[in-house]
């Protein structure tokens, strides 16, 4: 596992968003078992007591589940799955709104800019 830290954000808060975008990617499918809390921290070279709390919220969201003496794995739930997936293309959106907004752009010119991007991505290229 792969994650490149940020210095804004609480560690435990950046491992939660790194499985809610696997999750949405569908790079962890429901149901799969995930890395030992331990494991993940040596992987990730952090304390093991910020894997616990990324995990705990995590369980309590909904977003994983333990039962007794078998590891973690990824909910089935797909309204939980659906919300995850919601949830990131929204932070996205706010935070594109945003950024837009501050340079005053019609609407029209940033929807055919967003669609022309889109398209090119699709396709391959890069604008």
């Amino acid at each position: 596992m792969d994650v490149n830290f940020n210095k804004r954000d609480p560690v435990y808060v950046q491992v939660i968003r790194h499985f809610k975008e696997q999750i949405a990617t569908g790079a962890f499918e429901p149901g799969q078992e995930i890395t030992s809390r331990r494991e993940l921290a040596n992987q990730l070279k952090i304390n093991p007591n910020t894997v616990q709390r990324a995990y705990k919220v995590m369980e309590e969201a909904g977003l994983i589940y333990t039962e007794q003496n078998v590891p973690s794995k990824i909910t089935k739930d797909e309204t939980i799955l659906q919300s995850v997936r919601e949830e990131l293309m929204n932070e996205a959106v706010d935070e594109f709104v945003r950024s837009i907004r501050s340079i005053d752009v019609p609407i029209d010119e940033v929807l055919q800019r967003v669609k022309e991007t889109y398209d090119a991505k699709d396709e391959g290229g890069t604008p």
